[in-house]
């Protein structure tokens, strides 16, 4: 064959890159820049529609009625018992706010308190000092700032001490409806992660590859499932694989089977 020839008949580095997306995605569409496309597919992990409709469905039918597990009446209280749950669990953060709620039941109650009183009766949540200081702090500045009432914006309550964006999706999206973004906490960030919705591991990160992936509707409801089916099934010691059913689109090499 003639140097000219073989020429005419080799792929070229763009065709074959056209190649790749169109197996990739089953379709004759491609992207203007497919190796870009590929790399950010990498980054982000599976990010197929269809995939990601049907794990939707799983957890539907799974949790369809999954809510945030820690107990309160109102945003001030789910803003005091998130910013307690960091490093325990919620069995015993309710425990706790048994007794601190009756005791402080306002924002101006918890903000003006005494800080040795506000220790002793979170003391069981761990990390009782720092924690304190946290939810006083909130306290005062929703009494202070925001006339005694949960501020409803991303902004505004990234402002309170304490809080940071997991805490802000938990308050925003359980207590007002409002979906600004996804909740990621250790049970998110590890099925995001066996479920190929995300390569990442930093919480920023993940976050933002499941708000392109997750529809916006679904952002509050699919944390609340993420964590009920991490706490329920599949446990990160041992994942109860046999009785999990999103077990057939799982690919996690740890399954047990």
């Amino acid at each position: 064959m003639s140097a000219q020839k073989a020429a005419k008949t080799k792929t070229s580095p763009r065709k074959r890159g056209k190649a790749s997306l169109k197996k990739l995605h089953g379709t004759g569409t491609t992207a203007k820049k497919p190796a870009k496309a590929a790399k950010v597919a990498r980054a982000a992990g599976s990010s197929d529609p269809r995939r990601v409709a049907a794990i939707l469905a799983k957890l539907d039918e799974a949790y369809p009625e999954a809510t945030c597990e820690l107990k309160h009446e109102n945003a001030f209280q789910l803003l005091i018992s998130t910013i307690l749950s960091a490093q325990t669990t919620d069995v015993r953060v309710n425990e706790v706010t048994k007794t601190l709620y009756q005791k402080y039941p306002t924002p101006e109650a918890l903000a003006y308190a005494n800080p040795s009183e506000v220790e002793q009766e979170i003391r069981p949540t761990g990390f009782f000092r720092n924690k304190t200081k946290s939810i006083m702090g909130a306290s005062k500045a929703v009494v202070e700032n925001f006339a005694g009432k949960v501020p409803r914006t991303m902004d505004e309550i990234l402002t309170l001490p304490g809080v940071a964006r997991k805490t802000a999706n938990v308050v925003l999206g359980t207590a007002y409806g409002i979906p600004s973004g996804v909740v990621v906490d250790t049970h998110v960030m590890r099925l995001s992660r066996r479920l190929d919705l995300t390569k990442h591991e930093d919480p920023k990160n993940i976050e933002e590859d499941l708000m392109r992936v997750i529809p916006k509707e679904k952002w509050i409801q699919f944390s609340h499932q993420l964590i009920w089916h991490g706490r329920r099934v599949c446990i990160a010691r041992k994942p109860r694989c046999p009785a999990c059913n999103l077990e057939p689109i799982c690919y996690s090499k740890d399954k047990v089977i």
